[in-house]
């Protein structure tokens, strides 16, 4: 397992360092030219289209290309690692998210990099949720009403629900194993490819509930799945609803987000700056109401953003421990 995570408490308490180390790129002069944002999923992907949101506003506010460049593959690691190597003097940044940033250092032999020891996060954008779902034709979840149901469902016949998710280490693969310890119930992990992989095999029965993606909102709406729950701290507008797992199981967390990052030692100014003008884009209302498509509109400053990710490698290292998660 890489040792990441074992400098958590370290990284943590450097970041101010990080931030503080001196460049030649002064904020009143950044930027000077392009700025290039690399992304490690495929264009139209979340990551993608939510990048692509920002720096349309971040382009019209400077004057200055903010040019985005489709990295894909790996789980977004191929872009980590390049930005991770990336000189530090703010022209080349990495959108990202959650999974990419606390749970493939912990699990992926080639990932090279350390999410606090090797990038300045700058802030998160979006956060999203995971939304619990049923296939309401299957008819061994044919009980299966409310989330208390599935809970009650799995304790009865322990051992036997079976749950997909977009690969073994995934978020959603780990929100189902924190649920686990939670509740006091172990379920069946089937690991697919993909999220649609994933979401397919619920609505064919092969699975017997997901921790499904904001896509499944449609399938939701068509009433061909049941949405039992959200991730999230709080409910989400957009399933009104569908009450919090925080609700029954206080503290309950996994959420997913979205952020930018720039690689460690760039200029504290220059950190600032985009802190403070990515802030300033996600209050235009024509960039809100895009974002909200893709999930609540979260941000935050570079030590709160570094501290959620300290939290959450965490308890992403502790649950691949305790889960004996492993990647070949």
């Amino acid at each position: 397992m890489n040792t990441g995570w074992k400098h958590l408490a370290l990284s943590i308490v450097a970041l101010p360092c990080l931030l503080a180390v001196p460049g030649v790129t002064a904020a009143e002069d950044y930027p000077a030219k392009p700025v290039r944002l690399m992304v490690g999923f495929s264009p139209g992907s979340a990551t993608d289209v939510i990048t692509r949101i920002v720096t349309s506003a971040l382009s019209a506010k400077f004057g200055q290309p903010f040019v985005v460049e489709n990295r894909p593959g790996a789980n977004g690691l191929l872009a980590a690692n390049a930005v991770a190597k990336a000189k530090a003097d703010g022209y080349t940044l990495l959108v990202s998210n959650s999974s990419a940033m606390t749970v493939n250092p912990l699990l992926y032999k080639d990932a090279q990099y350390s999410t606090l020891k090797d990038f300045i996060p700058i802030t998160t954008v979006v956060e999203g949720s995971f939304i619990v779902t049923t296939n309401p034709a299957n008819p061994r979840t044919a009980s299966v009403a409310t989330f208390n149901d599935l809970i009650a469902l799995a304790k009865d016949k322990p051992g036997m629900l079976t749950y997909g998710s977009a690969g073994t280490g995934n978020l959603g693969h780990l929100g189902v194993e924190l649920l686990g310890d939670k509740a006091g119930i172990t379920m069946i992990h089937v690991p697919y490819r993909a999220t649609t992989m994933a979401q397919t095999a619920l609505l064919a029965g092969e699975v017997d509930f997901n921790f499904d993606t904001p896509s499944s909102i449609a399938q939701i709406r068509a009433g061909r799945l049941k949405a039992l729950a959200v991730t999230m701290p709080k409910r989400w507008a957009e399933l009104p609803d569908a009450p919090a797992i925080a609700e029954f199981y206080p503290g309950f967390d996994v959420s997913f987000w979205f952020g930018f990052f720039t690689p460690a030692g760039t200029p504290e100014s220059v950190v600032r700056t985009l802190n403070q003008e990515i802030i300033a884009a996600t209050n235009q209302a024509s960039v809100r109401e895009q974002l909200a498509r893709q999930g609540g509109i979260l941000t935050l400053s570079p030590e709160a953003f570094a501290a959620k990710i300290g939290a959450e490698l965490a308890q992403n290292a502790a649950l691949i421990r305790r889960a004996n998660i492993k990647i070949d």
